[in-house]
């Protein structure tokens, strides 16, 4: 079996994630299958260890985050230069929306006993995103990027106590919830000039556009209820021209992947998105800071190796 290396976050879930790690350890010491374990202590860290773990040698590796999906989206940044990697995940965070995309057991040991299990076959090849920003950095993301009032929202979840209070009480999902209801009515649209692959579309008023690379977001929200991680195509969600009372309708029905039937809800699919806005949007991968518009984002087609239960295409 490959060396496996887990990069665990002990913050993810408000703390809850330690706990779903001494799950994963007892099981792993049980079934007496060895492993490096390593923990992030900082923002930005386990982007650094997995670099450094795929970088120590040529040998092939599986590398599983246990965390969030701000976990994962660092592993990807930290291990997307490098091919001898297999990537994994245990969900111990509050969205946990790459278990979902992925179709990995939200139960700590289930997921383990998943992941366990398909080291064994050959993983399967999935895309990713790829984002450049105007002064020429990058970011990678697995699940999603978006600019505009879902980016805003991910921005103040990520700086407020309301998130950990919520985990507390295990309702770390309505943080989302509580931002979009506290800042919808205070939000001013804009007009979006988005061009993909090459065609143009000026969308006047538009609240947000999300780029996808799997249907979930959001703490389980069906952005994108087609979207495939490795058809080789993304998946382009345009909200616009709606008030903001029938945002809210819409916004119950993004759940169940229905908001696509309103016809303020426009979606594409592309190869090359390019994102510039009448004034500078938030921006966000995978649900953390990105930064600004104007954003190029492309995809970059069978680049991962991942332990999911999606087959690839």
């Amino acid at each position: 079996m490959k060396q496996i290396y887990f990069i665990i976050n002990p913050k993810a879930g408000n703390g809850y994630c330690l706990n779903v790690w001494g799950k994963v350890e007892t099981k792993l010491m049980e079934d007496k299958i060895p492993y490096f374990a390593f923990f992030t202590e900082y923002p930005g860290h386990a982007i650094k260890l997995a670099s450094q773990i795929a970088a120590s040698n040529h040998e092939q590796k599986v590398v599983i985050a246990v965390g969030g999906d701000g976990t994962m989206h660092e592993v990807v940044n930290g291990i997307v230069e490098y091919n001898n990697i297999t990537l994994g995940f245990v969900p111990g965070g509050s969205g946990n929306d790459f278990s979902r995309g992925f179709h990995i057991p939200s139960d700590s040991e289930e997921a383990l006993s998943v992941i366990l299990h398909l080291i064994k076959k050959e993983a399967a090849i999935i895309d990713i995103g790829e984002v450049t920003m105007k002064d020429d950095s990058q970011a990678y993301f697995i699940n999603n990027m978006g600019a505009g009032f879902d980016a805003l929202i991910s921005y103040e979840v990520n700086h407020s106590k309301v998130k950990a209070w919520l985990n507390k009480l295990s309702l770390g999902r309505l943080v989302y919830v509580y931002f979009l209801l506290k800042k919808l009515f205070s939000y001013n649209c804009t007009t979006i000039d988005l061009s993909i692959d090459g065609r143009r579309h000026i969308l006047e008023k538009t609240w947000f556009v999300t780029v996808s690379n799997q249907p979930y977001y959001g703490g389980g929200m069906m952005i994108a209820p087609k979207a495939h991680p490795a058809d080789g195509l993304l998946d382009i969600t345009v909200v616009h021209n709606l008030s903001k009372l029938k945002l809210l309708l819409v916004f119950i029905s993004v759940f169940w992947g229905k908001h696509i039937q309103f016809k303020e809800v426009k979606t594409f699919k592309g190869r090359t998105v390019s994102i510039q806005s009448s004034s500078s949007l938030y921006a966000h991968a995978d649900g953390e800071d990105l930064g600004y518009t104007p954003l190029n984002i492309h995809i970059q087609t069978k680049t991962l190796k991942v332990l999911t239960r999606v087959g690839s295409m």
